[in-house]
């Protein structure tokens, strides 16, 4: 039986944001297809049906959580204005050091596992992480390469510290580490020089 227009696309969608909570938590070796599936409360068939492989969920997963990241820096940068900055800033050293790892950010989460996939998953990470950066850098002022450059060391050092601020046991170093990180972000924008 064949399945409703766009009633395919609404299963595919849900079993991808399942997985991709599960790829952030659990990490590509952690999460099994039949762990995938039942989370997506689907069956193992079902997920098959949308994806030939967990790697190819995977993939998908990735360039999902970037292009999530992307819009929400875009979507940032056009409410906040000339205050983007810091509302992202303290956004992301705030809600995304702090949530549920499944719910974390797919650049601090799934770097590490994008850099053991691969060619193909390693390719379509670098083109999302490209656009982020480029988002970000449509909201900083100055020459094109610096705006570059500034964009690209300014979601380092947030994945970085999320990262650190994440892997301690102890939620007072956690702050810590947030807090530094956050002063070091916004003085990075005031002391640049267009």
């Amino acid at each position: 039986m064949a399945h409703p227009a766009g009633k395919k696309e609404e299963s595919k969608a849900k079993i991808l944001a399942s997985a991709g909570r599960g790829f952030r938590s659990l990490g590509f070796g952690g999460s099994g297809v039949d762990g995938l599936a039942k989370d997506a409360d689907v069956t193992s068939g079902a997920f098959y049906a949308h994806f030939k492989s967990k790697a190819v969920a995977f993939r998908e997963a990735v360039v999902v959580g970037l292009e999530d990241l992307r819009h929400g820096i875009e979507q940032t940068i056009q409410q906040k204005g000339s205050q983007w900055r810091e509302a992202f800033i303290d956004f992301y050293m705030g809600d995304r050091r702090t949530c549920d790892l499944a719910d974390s950010c797919a650049v601090q989460s799934l770097s590490s596992e994008v850099a053991r996939a691969d060619e193909e998953t390693r390719q379509a990470y670098e083109r999302e992480l490209n656009e982020i950066i480029a988002a970000l850098a449509s909201g900083l002022e100055g020459k094109p390469k610096a705006r570059r450059e500034e964009a690209t060391a300014l979601l380092a050092m947030l994945v970085g510290g999320v990262t650190l601020a994440r892997a301690v046991n102890d939620p007072a170093v956690s702050e810590q580490i947030g807090a530094a990180v956050r002063k070091a972000a916004i003085e990075m924008g005031a002391k640049r020089t267009p």
